[in-house]
């Protein structure tokens, strides 16, 4: 079987996934494209030589002969999307954000569930890096006890000037909330946010770096460093400190010199290199699972829901300063895989 699929959303992260898909992943196929930019959509087309026609809305793409949609357009479309490919009975792959607000992605759960079967994943690419599955491993098997305490960084060259304060908990540490919740599988209960003194580098109307301190259900304390303006690399770190040892996230593999009497190892610029191959086995892993088992693999729209939530308490945090709760149902059965 090879799924036939629609790509709503032709920028930069979406030529990335049709590149992959057509060049370095198996059993699937572009088939249709969709973007309010047509001549993008259309070079994109005759770049990597597809089979593909272009349809001027997702509605039109979505009832064309797709099995799937990946949708990876302007973050604030992503609901409308993805409740007409719900609606439709199409499988969908959704770039985070799932949906701008936690009622979004409660509006998109409740379309599922009336499905009946579990028909969306989440591009939350971090559950597929090695590092992070080898942490998920030790962490599962109680290498070191039970975790007690994790420390994680998530460090940016530079950002834009469309890059806002706000962003460091909804762009940026939504990596961390979503992978940090999947390790530990404990759900959230608070989340403050602190700001260390400011780099001279930061945007004016930028509050740069950020510190997050979040607590899981079961007093997991968890201390997040957000500096999206520190120049030397794009550094993604994470340790666990269990009750019998810790558990460290590998580094990036890296040619070391010795060179005019010095020991040096690069470091990636560009966060892309850094997860291509999580990119590439997230998608894997979406294929895959649609062949066997009839629904996509994980992150599901509930664990967009958990992140959406999170970021939400997050903001308000940035804004008030003081340790806000963060509510949480219990998930529901139909996501418990």
């Amino acid at each position: 079987m090879t799924l036939k699929m629609g790509v709503v959303g032709t920028g930069a992260i979406g030529r990335e996934h049709i590149e992959r898909i057509t060049k370095r992943i198996s059993g699937a196929e572009i088939v249709a494209l969709s973007d309010i930019n047509q001549e993008n959509a259309e070079k994109i087309i005759r770049d990597f030589k597809l089979d593909a026609r272009f349809f001027a809305t997702d509605a039109e793409l979505i009832a064309a002969d797709v099995d799937a949609i990946i949708v990876s357009s302007w973050g604030p479309a992503h609901e409308e999307t993805v409740l007409k490919a719900i609606e439709a009975g199409k499988y969908v792959f959704c770039e985070k954000p799932l949906a701008t607000t936690a009622e979004g992605c409660k509006r998109i759960i409740d379309a599922e569930m009336k499905q009946g079967k579990r028909l969306l994943q989440v591009g939350f690419m971090r559950r597929y890096d090695a590092g992070y599955e080898m942490l998920k491993q030790a962490l599962d098997a109680k290498e070191i006890g039970e975790p007690l305490m994790l420390s994680c960084q998530h460090f940016n060259p530079q950002v834009d000037e469309n890059y806002t304060t706000d962003m460091a908990v909804v762009d940026t540490l939504i990596h961390e909330i979503d992978v940090l919740h999947w390790l530990v599988d404990d759900d959230y209960e608070s989340i403050q946010v602190f700001y260390p003194k400011q780099t001279k580098n930061k945007l004016t109307h930028l509050k740069d770096p950020q510190i997050v301190h979040l607590v899981t259900k079961s007093g997991i304390s968890i201390h997040a460093e957000i500096f999206v303006n520190c120049g030397y690399a794009y550094d993604i770190q994470c340790r666990v400190v269990g009750e019998e040892g810790i558990l460290s996230l590998p580094e990036v593999s890296s040619l070391g010199i010795r060179k005019d009497a010095k020991r040096s190892e690069n470091l990636l610029m560009d966060w892309k290199k850094r997860f291509m191959a999580a990119y590439d086995n997230e998608f894997n892993a979406f294929i895959n699972a649609i062949e066997q088992t009839g629904s996509p693999s994980y992150p599901t729209a509930w664990d967009g829901y958990v992140a959406a939530v999170t970021a939400d308490a997050g903001v308000k945090a940035q804004q008030s300063g003081a340790v806000e709760k963060i509510d949480l149902p219990e998930t529901p059965d139909f996501y418990r895989i």
